[in-house]
């Protein structure tokens, strides 16, 4: 099959690297793997091999047709360690190789598989003859000929009654993936290569070849053409056919690697027959001579006949129209004379090895006419034998494939409109887009862009199957399209979404107007498979020129604007604002800026003291992290901690600032005094919060005792109050002391509060901030440090400013606090300072 690799390649519209063709779907197993496991394996995940992995390193790959290589007389065999029946090595390639130096590189090895890795040789997938076949478009050659012509030898036929075993070296002795398997004279069914691994993976005894045989038989004529043999195939999901005569008896099997081998040597094998028959035509009489000269001469691909040294002997006129070389100037030469300099070395190196060793070549090759025009050429090279099979010519056969090359690109251009709904796709759309823009910039009038998103669409491919999914979205284009009027465009851009174009608006009044129109056309269900269901959508707009000036601008703003109206509640629509545009750019460079902090570890980490407020003394430090990003400037945590909970980051960032505090007690940088951390409440609800708390403190030789979790009411979350208790009575236990957070703006409940096992509570700022002048705060203020002492709890204040607050707080009863009456947050070494 590797043969018709380099030919193929050529029909497609464009090159494609190996990694955007490859299969990521890699199954590996180690080398001690038994068969039998191995065959399992290859039927639950539906795949034709398997690569052997020893550590890190891929050593060998087991495959269907390695699977004739077993001894089936024992199932002791199936128990046979993968290792010794795979074949290795397994060629690798890095994923930014061409398709074309692929299919080379396979008719090189005669493999019919390639690794495919990245630049760190790691494996990215695996890419297959196949892969590289269903690029292509041969559907031309598949229509001019039939299956007769591809049947070169009768099918290997086995007797029923025979043992697996037996039929099995049959198939190997013959090289064969296929075999009839008859009963009396009478074909019961085929068994492949595909069936051996399914019985590896099933069978525990011994079976004959009725019992494995595929049934039905599908059968084709000879005359049937191997266009409608390939619809055959693949309809019925089938890899072989049976073939028939005209008395309907079975002269052979037909696969698609048949078929596709076939097309590849159909051409070479014209010029070999021409070839002979000019051989003939010497040998017998001049006419013949002549007339083979004749076939030559009007050919209209180029032709030229070399020595078994590679010097040029003749040429046809083609030959000249092509190159621009007449015949005296290139008889004599060797074929590096139209060498364009592109190839490397190696590629012709490759190219007369394949040759000589198989007399035969056939791929793209990149040449230069004589006026120094390269262009691409399709190139056969064929050995001609003498009467003792030894090489005495070679003959080279070639076509300019620029005009085609042009062509297939041009048609791919073209391919603006979506293939399930009919609608213009993205790049028709776009094309609209520009040119609308242009209009209105030209005449001075507003346009707009509408952007539709099926709300939760999602459900019906989730439960009905994306065929009715497809029906559904078929049913929503023919709705928008009825609403739109003349001129205005609809186009679908991708899975659900939308695009309505307008190139003229004279006012927002008519784009409500419609956009209501386009939310009522939802109103009536789809009807699918029986069943009646609703779909809405949510509609964005932009307007041009308010909105932007360019089609990304307005297609962006229109998108914004449509998740503007999902987060409204879906089944409406919005127009863009361009706050809620830069609020989502700040949202995602302080979330870019955010990630790349945690990543680096440049978060800081200050103390900030907490005293005694009859004698200043330091009792304590609260752990605070502060961020300056070079970009974003000094960011409050009140913006970056909220977000690292959204984002599901604020376990990393607290493990990061527990770090830091361990480190920093480790070395003495801080007194010792009790330093308070913040716990968020996304910490306390993870199951291996405490698991991961204790492994930092084992790592960095910190105590417990040293340590203060600083929770916030909303972390006693009632749901979870038996659950919560329990892991905070653990933590108290283990020697951590425990206070809550800003108490007084929460909601727990104090006959809870009572049950828990706190030390401390922190009466918030927003308390302390208008004492001692604001009446309702100072009562709060005693009612919780009341509570605190009937509670035999320590009581601490936030945000103490003022002396007037500091007497007022020690004349409530509150001895403890801390602020910026005593003392910002700063770093560890400046609190050395409060113990001296």
């Amino acid at each position: 099959m590797q043969d018709i690799l380099g030919p193929l390649l050529n029909l497609g519209h464009t090159e494609p690297t190996v990694a955007e063709l490859a299969s990521r779907n890699l199954i590996t197993c180690p080398p001690h793997t038994p068969i039998r496991d191995v065959a399992q394996m290859m039927q639950t995940h539906q795949v034709s091999c398997i690569l052997v992995k020893e550590h890190e390193d891929i050593i060998g790959i087991w495959t269907e047709a390695d699977a004739k290589s077993i001894d089936f007389d024992s199932a002791q065999n199936y128990e046979t360690p993968v290792s010794e029946l795979m074949s290795y090595p397994v060629i690798q390639v890095q994923g930014d190789m061409l398709l074309n130096d692929a299919a080379s590189l396979m008719l090189q090895k005669q493999i019919r598989r390639l690794l495919v890795t990245d630049k760190q040789n790691r494996p990215l997938g695996l890419l297959t003859q196949t892969d590289i076949v269903k690029q292509q478009r041969i559907e031309f050659y598949l229509a001019l000929r039939d299956v007769g012509s591809t049947i070169n030898r009768p099918p290997l036929v086995l007797n029923a009654s025979q043992s697996l075993a037996e039929g099995v070296a049959a198939m190997r002795k013959q090289r064969v993936d296929a075999a009839l398997v008859e009963t009396n004279g009478q074909a019961q069914g085929i068994v492949t290569e595909r069936d051996l691994v399914k019985f590896i993976a099933t069978a525990s005894a011994k079976v004959s070849l009725s019992e494995l045989a595929l049934k039905p038989i599908l059968t084709v004529k000879k005359s049937c053409t191997l266009l409608q043999a390939v619809e055959i195939l693949k309809e019925n999901k089938f890899r072989h056919l049976a073939v028939c005569d005209e008395q309907d008896q079975l002269c052979g099997l037909l696969s698609f690697s048949d078929i596709l081998l076939n097309v590849e040597h159909t051409y070479v094998e014209q010029l070999k027959q021409a070839l002979r028959a000019r051989d003939a035509a010497l040998r017998t009489s001049t006419d013949y001579l002549r007339l083979a000269q004749k076939v030559i001469d009007a050919s209209l691909d180029g032709i030229m006949i070399t020595d078994v040294k590679g010097v040029i002997e003749s040429v046809n006129p083609s030959f000249t129209l092509l190159t621009g070389y007449s015949a005296d100037e290139a008889i004599g030469q060797k074929p590096d004379l139209l060498s364009s300099g592109l190839h490397e070395p190696r590629f012709y190196k490759n190219m007369w090895e394949t040759l000589l060793s198989q007399g035969l070549w056939q791929g793209e090759i990149w040449n230069k006419r004589k006026n120094g025009e390269v262009y691409p050429q399709w190139l056969s090279i064929t050995a001609i034998r003498g009467e003792q099979g030894e090489i005495c010519q070679f003959a080279g056969i070639f076509s300019d494939i620029s005009e085609r090359k042009r062509q297939e690109k041009q048609i791919h251009q073209l391919a603006y409109i979506d293939e399930l709904t009919g609608l213009a796709n993205r790049r028709l759309f776009m094309d609209r887009l520009h040119l609308a823009i242009a209009n209105a910039h030209r005449h001075h009038h507003n346009m707009a862009v509408l952007f539709l998103d099926l709300d939760l669409f999602k459900r019906i491919n989730d439960t009905l199957g994306h065929q009715a999914g497809d029906h559904a979205l078929k049913e929503v284009a023919h709705r928008l399209m009825s609403t739109v009027r003349e001129g205005e465009s609809v186009a679908r851009i991708g899975g659900d979404e939308f695009t309505i174009l307008i190139p003229e608006v004279d006012k927002a009044t008519s784009l409500e107007c419609l956009a209501k129109r386009l939310v009522a056309k939802f109103d009536a269900p789809i009807r699918i498979k029986g069943q009646d269901f609703f779909l809405t959508t949510s509609i964005g707009i932009s307007l041009f020129p308010k909105d932007g000036q360019s089609s990304e601008q307005l297609i962006k703003h229109a998108d914004l604007a449509m998740y503007q109206a999902k987060n409204a509640g879906r089944n409406q629509f919005c127009f863009y604002q361009a706050s809620a545009g830069q609020q989502t750019a700040d949202e995602l460079r302080l979330e870019q800026g955010l990630r790349l902090a945690l990543q680096h570890q440049t978060l800081r980490v200050l103390y900030q003291p907490k005293v005694d407020l009859r004698t200043g003394q330091l009792i304590g430090v609260e752990a605070l992290v502060r961020w300056h990003d070079p970009g974003l400037g000094q960011v409050s945590p009140q913006d970056f901690i909220p977000l690292a909970e959204k984002l599901g980051l604020i376990g990393l960032l607290s493990e990061q600032v527990l770090v830091r505090v361990c480190d920093d007690i480790r070395t003495k940088r801080l007194p010792e005094v009790p330093v308070s951390i913040n716990i968020s409440v996304l910490q306390l609800i993870a199951p291996d919060f405490c698991e991961r708390l204790l492994a930092i403190l084992e790592q960095t030789q910190v105590s417990a005792e040293q340590i203060e979790l600083e929770l916030t009411e909303s972390c006693l979350i009632p749901e979870q109050a038996e659950t919560t208790l329990g892991l905070l009575t653990h933590l108290r236990n283990l020697g951590f002391r425990l206070s809550i957070d800003d108490f007084g703006t929460g909601y727990s409940s104090l006959s809870y509060l009572r049950r828990l096992p706190i030390n401390t509570l922190k009466i918030d700022r927003s308390f302390i901030c208008e004492l001692p002048d604001n009446n309702e705060d100072s009562q709060i203020t005693l009612a919780i440090i009341a509570m605190a002492k009937a509670l035999n709890l320590d009581v601490i204040a936030e945000g103490i400013e003022s002396q007037a607050q500091r007497d007022f707080l020690l004349d409530s009863g509150c001895h403890c606090g801390q602020g910026y009456l005593y003392s910002p947050a700063v770093e560890a070494e400046k609190l050395q300072a409060w113990t001296t």
